[in-house]
């Protein structure tokens, strides 16, 4: 989760002789440590273990980057909303809590290249709403094209019709339910995920919409066998292209050894391996 240093050359010429001059470039920072935010409440992307330790595969993702780009490495906890003025205002020199390149994102800040790609889904209470679509339509690859879109969704806006959907801010996903699901429901926006998913367990709303990955891990704890997937799970370009780490501008130089830590750990089947073992599928690009 950018740009060259620039040269501007000045040519100086004289009776005598002539001579191509450089300017000198600010000097880069020598990167030897980075502090990363995370929202250690996005499971099973990042979580918080009982004695304060974050876990889960974005955290494990980092150690191994860090180890490879010989870093030292510190995770803070920084809530979704304030993450990206967070990291402009200098708390910390990268983002990761399962974003999703966008274009208006870029336009604020830059993006390693990605290290995941996933769908999202409904999740409602069982026997409500639609059930879970299987075979042939159990994923629909969409772009963002309304003409495209408006049918492929037409069953999931007659099943919540009249009903309440539960959404994180400032997500990728909660343009998307604006756009298309405000006209027949009613959308509340909640700070985190996990905030969403206890009301959706109090009754206080209908459905939630969200990551697969996050909602695989929601339903699979105990205190979740009332809820389930509902309707077919949306992927695709309307997405953007896949989860990154964000960084600013300016950092040029880290963006290059995290993405070359990527790339390697894409290479050598690392993030196939930890993406297997936090969401029990592969999720990588």
């Amino acid at each position: 989760m950018k740009h060259t240093l620039l040269f501007r050359r000045l040519l100086v010429s004289s009776l005598v002789t002539s001579a191509l001059l450089c300017a000198l470039p600010a000097q880069a920072k020598e990167w030897k440590s980075i502090t990363i935010a995370t929202e250690g409440s996005y499971e099973p992307w990042n979580l918080t273990l009982p004695g304060g330790k974050l876990s889960g595969f974005e955290p494990e993702l980092i150690a191994d980057l860090c180890q490879r780009m010989q870093m030292e490495c510190k995770l803070v906890v920084q809530n979704w909303d304030g993450m990206i003025a967070g990291m402009q205002a200098g708390k910390y020199d990268v983002i990761m809590d399962a974003i999703v390149i966008t274009p208006d994102r870029k336009k604020v800040i830059d993006f390693t290249v990605p290290y995941a790609s996933t769908p999202a889904s409904f999740i409602t209470r069982k026997g409500q709403l639609l059930p879970e679509a299987t075979g042939p339509a159990a994923t629909i690859k969409l772009h963002d094209d309304a003409k495209e879109i408006e049918p492929a969704i037409a069953s999931l806006k007659q099943a919540l019709k009249g009903k309440t959907i539960g959404i994180a801010s400032g997500t990728v996903y909660t343009p998307f339910i604006d756009a298309y699901f405000k006209d027949v429901a009613t959308v509340r926006e909640y700070n985190a995920s996990a905030d969403a998913i206890l009301d959706l367990q109090a009754e206080r709303i209908d459905a939630v919409f969200d990551d697969v990955t996050f909602a695989q891990s929601i339903l699979s704890k105990a205190e979740n066998k009332d809820l389930a997937f509902s309707g077919p799970k949306l992927s695709g370009p309307i997405w953007g292209e896949g989860e990154a780490l964000g960084i600013r501008k300016s950092d040029g130089a880290l963006k290059a050894k995290l993405d070359a830590a990527i790339r390697a750990a894409l290479a050598d089947g690392t993030v196939k391996k930890l993406s297997e073992k936090w969401f029990k599928t592969d999720v990588t690009p």
